[in-house]
């Protein structure tokens, strides 16, 4: 019972830390060092309190770092460092691409300086002072551990080692797929007393509490007075990389000195700077809407039909990636067929190896296949054997080239005196004669086939197809029966044509 008692006094003293921490952390929208739709961006492309460069493009819904093109870089940095301590960043973006890879990601800073436009880590430049959580896509040292998200630390002296996709260098991390998700994925980083927070969002539903924790990292220090920025970069490969919002928080706690609280008159000079912001918007947008009435007109439905919905697009992406599961269960499928193949072929020779070994005849493992003649010598009495066959095979087709002459001589003769009058009955009688000779000849060389003695092993035919006697026998008939209708039939015609004149 009293280890019982101390694990419930552990869990309440545990819970009530937990619960007087979570009360003492404030958190306060800074508007200066965010940006979110809708008009993200103004009339002449810039974004408040923000600037960007490189290949990046800003439009009214969100920040393309960088597009889906070959080497292409971009990023965005504050104006402004910041002017707390601790602070709270949620991130949604869009990694998409038609390539099973990504390349290269994107990264976000907070620094001492806002770094270049067209650097060479993700965009942004080397040997930087601070921290850099990079969303990284794209596998440099081959190990299968990407896409991957890390904080890296610099204090502006290290360069950031791109072989081994900065492994050696980073302070945390974890394996998270962000690319091509049905909904934006989010990243939330949370830096308060020194301890470093990443949540992520995978993306798969549209409920926005579904963070899960990717690493946590204490007794990291940072630099005060930073910049915020966001970079991507494409190599070889290219994806687009879309930053719909960015919110910025300050921390605070009820512990803190007095010093981070604001003062009435800053109060009011931030509260007449927001109402003049909002008042220049409303007159931007109402001289948009009179400049440009046939695009802002029945915003209600005109344009639904053009755009598919989140559930059009998640069924889409349903069916693609069971598409894609159907063509590798396809070649999975192939490959064991193959596999079996090959197994069953080398065990029917070594069966047909060990048969021959014991004095048995080769058997054809399938219906119709020839057997395989094992690499064993052959006898003085098999060559005699097969010699006997080949000679009763030419003395059969001599038999019949002199039948066939005959009923050709035959047939000649027929077509030749039935010219004039219908064919006698003599003549007919000799053809019934000469078709039951040729009856009786095929008849008993099958029965003198049949008689000869089996060959234990032959050598392999060649694969071509020969005519049984039973076809070479139809074709004979075949060819007398059209013979003898073509010369009744010419006969009728030339009496036909007597009659006439």
């Amino acid at each position: 019972m009293s280890t019982i008692g101390l694990i419930l006094l552990l869990c309440t003293v545990l819970s009530g830390l937990v619960s007087s921490n979570s009360q003492t952390v404030h958190k306060r929208f800074e508007y200066k060092f965010s940006f979110k739709p809708p008009y993200l961006a103004q009339k002449d492309g810039s974004v408040p309190f923000w600037e960007y460069g490189g290949n990046a493009i800003a439009s009214g819904e969100s920040v393309r770092l960088a597009p889906s093109l070959r080497s292409q870089k971009g990023a965005i940095w504050t104006k402004q460092p910041i002017n707390f301590d601790w602070w709270e960043v949620d991130i949604m973006f869009k990694v998409t691409g038609r390539g099973r890879i990504g390349a290269d990601g994107l990264a976000f800073w907070y620094t001492t300086q806002r770094g270049d436009y067209n650097g060479e880590v993700f965009g942004s430049s080397d040997r930087w002072n601070g921290l850099a959580v990079i969303f990284d896509s794209f596998d440099n040292d081959n190990k299968h551990n990407n896409p991957y998200i890390m904080a890296v630390l610099n204090d502006g002296t290290k360069n950031f080692d791109h072989k081994s996709d900065g492994t050696t260098q980073l302070l945390s991390g974890c394996l998270r797929d962000f690319r091509n998700k049905p909904f934006p994925t989010r990243a939330r980083v949370e830096y308060y007393l020194n301890t470093l927070t990443v949540y992520f969002h995978n993306g798969l539903t549209n409920n926005e509490a579904d963070y899960e924790l990717c690493f946590r990292a204490e007794n990291v220090v940072l630099p005060r007075g930073g910049y915020f920025g966001l970079s991507a970069a494409t190599g070889g490969l290219a994806d687009d990389h879309d930053v719909i919002h960015l919110l910025t928080s300050s921390l605070y706690s009820t512990q803190q000195a007095g010093g981070q609280q604001i003062s009435n008159d800053e109060q009011q000079k931030l509260s007449q700077e927001y109402q003049q912001y909002q008042q220049k918007l409303e007159q931007q947008k109402e001289e948009y809407r009179k400049e440009h009435p046939d695009e802002v007109r029945d915003k209600d439905g005109e344009f639904d039909d053009w755009f598919e919905s989140d559930g059009q697009r998640e069924l889409r992406q349903i069916f693609q990636g069971l598409g894609q599961i159907q063509d590798v269960m396809r070649d999975l499928h192939k490959k064991v067929d193959e596999v079996i193949g090959k197994q069953m072929n080398s065990l029917s020779m070594l069966t047909a190896v060990y048969s021959h070994s014991q004095g048995q005849p080769l058997q054809p493992t399938q219906p119709g296949q020839v057997p395989q003649m094992p690499a064993l010598p052959i006898t003085r009495q098999d060559w005699e054997m097969m010699a006997t066959n080949n000679q009763i095979m030419i003395n059969t087709i001599a038999e019949l080239k002199g039948f066939m002459i005959e009923v050709s001589r035959k047939s000649d003769s027929l077509l030749a005196g039935g010219a004039g009058a219908a064919p006698s009955p003599q003549l007919l009688n000799e053809m019934r004669d000469g078709l039951n000779q040729v009856k009786a000849h095929v008849a008993s060389v099958a029965q003198r086939m049949a008689a000869a003695p089996p060959v234990v092993a032959q050598p392999m035919c060649p694969s071509v197809s020969c005519v049984s006697t039973t076809t070479l026998l139809v074709v004979i008939t075949c060819q007398l029966l059209v013979m003898f209708l073509y010369g009744l039939y010419k006969e009728r015609k030339e009496a036909q044509a007597k009659k006439f004149f």
